[in-house]
């Protein structure tokens, strides 16, 4: 297959997905637009050929393409965009065959694992990323301030978070004592989360246990762990898997009578008590930023990383009423977002 010809199958979201967006017949005539690979895939553990969840699509890759409008790219007009994830089922499974068969401008990756990935894939290709973590320690980039190389982005993992975190599940269980972490090892940005709140734990005078989830299967026996535990509250990390398992999580917490306590707003939507962290929203749509410096000629290395600059309190008292749990009043008076 082609690069116009993989282009001209694989368009953006929603009805636009099923319309052939080529560079034309004749192409030799017309500038060529930038090319922009997504690198979304399906998490670890997600059985082969299975779609992208629409949660996950909306918030990632929907988000990037309002961020791209903002600063005036348009599918087909002056760019092209196409999705790692159209491409599962059908020719293309790993980023270096990605890289090598359409051999975009530009590479958007939703988390860390997309960016090791494409990292392995490409040196040269610039990187951007709209939640990168522990990148220097990965080995992605030298520093926040001047990364060096090809890879930038968004970091959404503000320092002293985890602490605000256990913070917020005592407030919500002021008795608590014991505190469950529903952990995902696999993904890099779990292991310096778990040692985080560990520390935030410890600080506070509660006993952790924690049950690992490092696939789908794994997460309806990792919570009744922490429930036959008898532990008062639960923190779910923020990761790609069990950000994509957010409705199994509400579900299987609230039939556990589990008050629960998470880093993404997505999951206080689908059936989660409460959330305090990064409004995702922002972190992709904030990539459109990147991507024009890029375009402009700006050196991806050169970008400095970003952090949000704004946390996002979530709590759903639907949630609150069926566990039994009063939510305090000014934890919902400073909240941003109450589900009712």
């Amino acid at each position: 297959m082609r690069r116009r010809e993989f282009i001209g199958r694989f368009g953006l979201i929603g009805a636009a997905a099923s319309t052939m967006f080529g560079r034309g017949s004749s192409a030799q005539s017309v500038p060529k637009r930038p090319l922009i690979a997504w690198a979304g895939a399906p998490p670890a553990g997600t059985p082969a050929g299975a779609n992208v969840p629409q949660l996950i699509l909306d918030l990632t890759f929907g988000n990037f393409v309002k961020g791209l409008s903002e600063f005036g790219y348009e599918q087909g007009r002056n760019v092209d965009v196409i999705k790692r994830f159209d491409m599962f089922t059908d020719r293309v499974a790993t980023m270096e065959e990605m890289v090598a068969l359409v051999k975009p401008d530009i590479i958007a990756a939703p988390a860390t694992l997309q960016a090791v990935e494409a990292r392995k894939a490409t040196s040269t290709i610039p990187i951007v990323c709209g939640a990168l973590a522990d990148a220097a320690y990965l080995g992605l980039i030298a520093s926040d301030a001047r990364p060096g190389g090809n890879v930038t982005g968004i970091e959404p993992y503000i320092a002293g978070l985890p602490t605000k975190q256990i913070e917020l599940a005592r407030e919500i269980a002021p008795t608590a004592r014991c505190v469950g972490l529903l952990t995902n090892m696999n993904d890099p940005k779990g292991p310096p989360q778990v040692g985080d709140l560990r520390a935030a734990c410890q600080s506070l005078g509660f006993s952790v246990v924690e049950a690992e989830a490092n696939t789908p299967n794994d997460i309806p026996g990792a919570l009744a762990a922490l429930a036959n535990e008898k532990v008062d509250v639960v923190v779910v990390l923020q990761t790609n898997l069990l950000l994509v398992r957010c409705e199994q999580i509400g579900a299987i917490a609230l039939e556990k009578r589990l008050p629960t306590v998470f880093g993404y707003r997505e999951h206080v939507i689908h059936g989660g008590l409460v959330s305090y962290g990064v409004d995702l929203r922002w972190c992709y749509r904030r990539l459109g930023y990147f991507v024009d410096k890029i375009l402009r000629g700006v050196r991806c290395g050169d970008l400095p990383i970003e952090f949000p600059t704004k946390l996002w309190l979530a709590a759903n008292l639907n949630t609150a009423k069926a566990l039994g749990v009063t939510v305090p009043a000014g934890l919902l008076a400073r909240s941003d977002e109450v589900i009712e």
